[in-house]
């Protein structure tokens, strides 16, 4: 298992220019919960998850099963 920024430099750019300004929450979702900081809790229980393979909610990050 690996995990990974996504290869697109200028979407991966444009995500941490909203985690900053959001102060570390992902800047795809409306709340700012402790749920929703990065890596937020639904990427790290799919990270968990041996048969996951793909990328989180703001597609930030990339999952590998191998």
């Amino acid at each position: 298992m690996a995990v990974k920024l996504n290869e697109d430099k200028a979407l991966v750019a444009k995500i941490k220019e909203g985690l900053k300004a959001r102060g570390g929450y992902c800047p795809c979702r409306i709340a700012k919960t402790e749920d929703y900081k990065c890596i937020c809790k639904e990427f790290r229980e799919q990270i968990a998850d041996e048969s996951f393979e793909g990328y989180c909610h703001c597609m930030l990050y990339y999952k590998t099963k191998d």
